[in-house]
């Protein structure tokens, strides 16, 4: 699982708040390989719920911020395309996009949609072409459905055959999934983890 985790695709939550949303958002990202995300909340108790739902998630590290700046200016830094999920004028079917290169897809909140200053700073916008009476579908359905399609063009170009995180990293959190307790225990001692044997069992003497 770590070896196929894309460091190289990651989904911003833009106030995002119904705790099943946000569930179901992180089980997709994990499904899809996806390494980490990120939360904006606006509102305090917004904020108590995402800070729930990153207690809750084991896999998938969730970054926390205030306003959607602060995360545009990290993924600009990290060489990412941000796209917005959001109709308008100018919006292009999620499946033109190509998803190999770095890539952020923004999901709004459920009553509001996505924010004006979060379309306003990305790069493009998105959607999911629909022919029905509903004007917009589930925020976490949206988020699957682009989050696959960026699985399925990364499949087809091998990005899944090759590690995007640094060995150390696979090590450390091998380690830590592996052994929670102990790596908390470790942690709090200063004391570095020790190496582990093919059964996965730690090779340390004063383990």
């Amino acid at each position: 699982m770590l070896r196929r985790r894309q460091t190289g695709l990651t989904v911003v939550m833009d106030n995002v708040n119904k705790s099943h949303n946000l569930s179901a958002i992180i089980r997709s990202c994990d499904a899809a390989g996806i390494h980490e995300v990120h939360a904006v909340s606006y509102r305090k108790h917004i904020f108590t719920r995402h800070n729930a739902a990153a207690g809750s998630s084991k896999w998938v590290s969730i970054n926390l911020y205030r306003d959607i700046g602060s995360v545009y200016s990290r993924l600009r830094q990290e060489g990412m395309q941000i796209l917005a999920a959001a109709s308008t004028a100018a919006s292009a079917d999620f499946r033109e996009i190509d998803y190999t290169v770095p890539t952020a897809v923004v999901l709004g909140a459920e009553w509001d949609g996505i924010s004006a200053e979060a379309v306003q700073g990305a790069d493009r916008c998105i959607v999911v072409p629909m022919f029905g009476m509903v004007e917009s579908l589930n925020v976490s359905v949206a988020g699957a459905l682009i989050v696959f399609e960026a699985q399925r063009q990364r499949l087809l170009a091998g990005m899944y055959d090759r590690p995007s995180l640094p060995e150390t990293e696979i090590e450390r959190l091998l380690f830590e999934y592996t052994y929670p307790r102990l790596g908390e225990h470790l942690r709090s001692k200063g004391i570095g983890y020790p190496p582990l044997d093919e059964e996965g069992r730690p090779v340390s003497p004063q383990i």
